[in-house]
């Protein structure tokens, strides 16, 4: 026999710290978040409404609409003249919120008035729970999803229904509304639809195993403004008087780090991106360039000696550089020798000379060739 386990009534988004049921209305209020931490976890109160559904304890089947009103405090009410209650003394700024139609909440100065406005259901099955709940662009739709498959759709703030059918085998998972009463499902049956009121107005995405969870409709601009990176450059400065000698630019890629040959002849830089280049020191001409050789920021580059042990290691190439990055990988990157690089230039244009010579000829002599 398996262990016993209790029935899930309720998953909050968020760590939950305490738990409180409201004799008066049979609210069950859970607390939590991540506190006065900076973590990235926001605070939450979410207020269940129990009822007894076949003889069983479940959440709501319906979606409570709330209006909520901010106001400015005039400050604690004084005592009255003579009155000789005592009790401890309260921290600026604590004093709890007199009692009102609703729930208040009072903080730095501002006071949040919630009152229950009216409630919307859409699963009217034996077992109802209500599931899902969003509003369109200008909040005078409001669509609603339970886990009967079944989508409503209600003008706001009547509560009107417009649309009512059938999305999904199961429960819904997201709806998002769109101009033009346009309306995007998803559900447990791993199906993605669109429909146009009640009208599959485009395909179902059904055919891949995922699990379709989030749609938002938004307006994008026909010619969005890209913002362009902005260029970077390299400088050689005179060291005697710390003046500009020449800057070329390097691209849109920010320099990470940047070493220099111990002859002075090559530089080195990396860059965010994790690419590598190697550039003559004097002209700034780039020799060598790997775009994103690995793929994240550079942390670090350095050349070849070229003394001791650095030219039985180099070989027959012109200068090694040696890069490492956040990836935890080290890279090697050889520069050939440039004579070699003169002889294949050399040959790349007697090609093209011969190329455009023999264009010219024929276009001049037709029958040439």
């Amino acid at each position: 026999m398996g262990p016993r386990r209790a029935p899930e009534l309720y998953g909050a988004p968020f760590a939950s710290y305490a738990l409180q049921v409201d004799p008066s209305t049979g609210l069950l209020i859970a607390v939590g978040g991540g506190g006065a931490t900076k973590a990235g976890i926001k605070n939450g109160m979410h207020f269940l409404q129990l009822e007894q559904i076949n003889g069983r304890l479940r959440q709501d089947a319906h979606c409570q609409l709330l209006r909520f009103q901010v106001h400015q405090q005039k400050g604690n009410k004084a005592k009255k003249a003579g009155s000789k209650e005592q009790g401890p003394r309260q921290r600026k700024g604590a004093a709890p919120a007199e009692k009102k139609c609703g729930a208040e909440t009072q903080h730095e100065g501002l006071e949040l008035r919630v009152e229950n406005w009216q409630p919307a259901q859409t699963d009217f099955s034996s077992d109802p729970l209500q599931k899902v709940v969003c509003f369109n662009h200008d909040n005078t739709l409001l669509a609603t999803g339970g886990t009967n498959g079944y989508v409503r759709v209600q003008k706001v703030p009547g509560l009107e229904k417009v649309l009512e059918f059938k999305a999904h085998e199961g429960e819904i998972e997201d709806p998002a509304l769109g101009p033009d009463v346009k309306l995007v499902t998803m559900g447990q049956d791993l199906k993605a639809s669109v429909w146009q009121k009640d009208q599959l107005n485009g395909p179902t995405f059904s055919s891949t195993p995922y699990h379709y969870q989030a749609c938002r409709f938004g307006q994008v601009p026909d010619q969005p403004r890209l913002r362009q990176p902005a260029p970077c450059y390299l400088t050689a400065w005179d060291g005697s008087n710390f003046l500009p000698l020449r800057t070329k630019s390097c691209g849109h890629e920010v320099i990470s780090c940047l070493n220099v040959s111990e002859s002075g002849t090559f530089l080195g830089p990396g860059t965010v991106t994790g690419s590598v280049a190697i550039y003559i020191a004097f002209s700034l001409q780039c020799l060598y360039y790997v775009r994103e050789a690995h793929g994240i920021v550079v942390t670090d580059v350095a050349f070849l000696p070229e003394k001791g042990h650095g030219p039985e290691l180099l070989g027959s190439h012109e200068t090694a550089l040696f890069s490492v990055a956040m990836d935890s990988h080290c890279q090697l990157h050889l520069l050939p020798s440039l004579k070699t690089v003169s002889v294949r230039l050399l040959l790349l244009l007697c090609v093209r000379l011969t190329v455009v010579t023999i264009l010219r000829l024929q276009s001049v002599f037709p029958g040439f060739l």
